[in-house]
């Protein structure tokens, strides 16, 4: 069992640690990779999902101590590997249904050639460090986030791109760059556990930005490490799990998951017109065709009719 799995924070005794990992690394053959992993997470009894590419490896999954243990251990002895950086968080019920590993042409999709990493990125600053530095009147602060997981919460001061994928990222930058430097002599990037800003930085240093920051271990770390009274977060963190969010301390937070959109929703969203249960939700209605709801629509009926099966199994 990985030793660092420890039950800690204020959800310690919850039944499923989550694990969110992330290494980039280069992989000569990650279809070679792919099938032992799966194999292993399968046998270990995890559930989430772990992409693999040229690049290295990303993903989120879940299970209990030994499972996650386990599936880490087997992570770290790939190539490169060793130091991969994982964040722990629980939950109460299970956040993923199913485990896939996937192949992927990048880890997290910017599609920006020659963006690597490994061979440069901005500076880590430590959580406990970070407060200050979006302090300094010197710093722009940037969340590189997608517009959904910026509208439940973000950073003081952080500057929203408004961005709905990744991939319009470096645009987005390219496009404002001169009035988002001016005056400011450091950029300082957050999101939710690292990843993006392992890229969004390796492309600032491309672009020639040199003073480039980031937060290391993102959000998550964040809101595990510095208390709720000197924090500069304001809302909940978005995860990409049954969790939908989770606020200081890692708690879980009070958002739903609209499943046709996959944006998070409040109990107030819920009581829209708009909103019917797996079929769309006041964000997503008017994005949708009526054809589209149909096929929504049945696929609720679909699951719901699977968990009513699995109840009488039980």
């Amino acid at each position: 069992m990985d030793d660092a799995v420890s039950k800690s924070g204020n959800n310690r005794h919850a039944p499923f640690t989550v694990a969110a990992l992330y290494c980039f690394t280069p992989f000569e053959d990650p279809a070679a990779i792919r099938e032992p992993l799966l194999a292993l997470c399968e046998e270990a009894g995890t559930k989430g999902t772990l992409l693999l590419a040229q690049e290295g490896i990303n993903g989120t999954i879940a299970g209990s101590d030994n499972a996650i243990g386990a599936v880490l251990d087997h992570i770290r002895s790939l190539p490169g590997c060793a130091g991969t950086d994982v964040k722990f968080s629980y939950a109460s019920e299970a956040p993923f249904a199913r485990m896939k590993v996937r192949l992927k042409r990048e880890i997290v999709t910017m599609g920006e050639p020659g963006v690597d990493p490994r061979e440069s990125v901005g500076r880590y600053v430590a959580p406990e460090d970070w407060n200050d530095l979006i302090s300094d009147p010197d710093t722009i602060v940037i969340d590189t986030r997608n517009d959904y997981e910026v509208a439940v919460g973000t950073f003081e001061g952080a500057v929203d791109p408004e961005t709905t994928s990744f991939r319009e990222f470096p645009k987005w930058f390219r496009d404002n760059r001169e009035e988002l430097l001016e005056g400011k002599k450091k950029v300082a990037m957050f999101c939710t556990g690292g990843i993006r800003c392992e890229k969004s930085t390796s492309f600032l240093r491309g672009e020639g930005v040199e003073d480039v920051y980031h937060l290391k271990g993102g959000i998550l770390k964040y809101l595990e490490t510095v208390p709720e009274e000197e924090s500069k977060w304001h809302g909940d963190c978005f995860v990409f799990d049954e969790r939908v969010t989770v606020k200081h301390g890692l708690e879980e937070g009070d958002y739903h998951l609209c499943r046709a959109c996959r944006r998070p929703i409040t109990d107030e969203d819920m009581a829209h017109d708009h909103y019917a249960e797996g079929v769309s939700c006041p964000y997503c209605y008017d994005e949708k065709s009526e054809t589209q709801r149909a096929r929504y629509a049945e696929r609720q009926r679909q699951r719901e009719l699977d968990k009513e099966r699995a109840a009488r199994a039980k």
